[in-house]
C-alpha cells in the first residue's frame, strides 16, 4: 500500500469519526418531531415538522408562552406513550384560573392572540406546584391538555424540550414565537 493511499484512508477515517461525534452531539441537544393533530392550531398544524431544543430546561425552568414537547401518560394505538405539544400558560407558583371562557394568571387576564377563537372551556382555580407547569393547546376546543385530568399539570421532568424551529412546510419555515 502506498503512502498516498494510507494518508487518504487516514483522512477518511478522521472525517467519518468527526462526523459521528458531531452527529452524536447534535442528537443530544436537538430532536425532530412531527405534529400530530390540531390541538395547536393556528400556531402549528398537523404534519408540521419541528426541531426541539433539549438544552433550555437543563439550565432554567420553562417560561410562560414557551411551546414545549412533553411525555404524557396517554397511549397511542401501538401502546407507546404519546408526546404532546402544548404552550406553557402558568409556571410554578402561579395562580391559574379559567372562568367564563377567560384565562387568568395571578389574577390578571392574559391576552392570547395565538389561540383559535376567544373562549377557553373549563373551570380551573388552582396554584401550579413546584416542579410543574400548566400547559394548553392553542386550539382550545380541540386540545387535550392540563385542563383534563388525564393530562393534568405537566411535570418539568417530563418536558423533552422547547419547540423552536418549524422546518416543514417549506412556506412556513422559521423560528416559533
Amino acid at each position: 500500500m502506498s503512502n498516498k493511499l494510507k494518508k487518504e484512508i487516514i483522512e477518511w477515517v478522521k472525517t467519518i469519526a468527526i462526523s459521528l461525534v458531531i452527529a452524536f452531539v447534535i442528537t443530544q441537544f436537538i430532536r425532530p418531531t412531527l405534529v400530530k393533530g390540531y390541538s395547536m392550531y393556528p400556531t402549528l398544524e398537523e404534519n408540521d415538522y419541528l426541531i426541539i431544543n433539549r438544552i433550555p430546561y437543563t439550565t432554567h425552568e420553562p417560561s410562560r408562552g414557551d411551546i414545549v414537547v412533553f411525555k404524557s401518560h396517554l397511549t397511542q394505538e401501538n401502546g407507546k406513550e404519546k408526546d404532546l405539544v402544548k404552550r406553557v400558560i402558568a409556571v410554578p407558583g402561579d395562580k391559574i384560573k379559567i372562568i367564563s371562557g377567560k384565562v387568568y394568571v395571578n389574577d390578571k387576564e392574559i391576552k392570547e392572540p395565538y389561540i383559535n377563537g376567544d373562549y377557553t372551556d373549563g373551570y380551573i382555580d388552582t396554584i401550579v406546584p413546584e416542579g410543574f407547569v400548566f400547559a394548553m393547546g392553542d386550539n382550545r376546543p380541540n386540545s387535550l391538555d392540563s385542563r383534563d385530568p388525564r393530562v393534568g399539570m405537566v411535570s418539568e421532568d417530563n418536558i423533552i424540550g422547547r419547540a423552536f424551529i418549524r422546518l416543514y412546510p417549506l412556506n412556513k419555515v422559521g423560528f416559533l414565537k
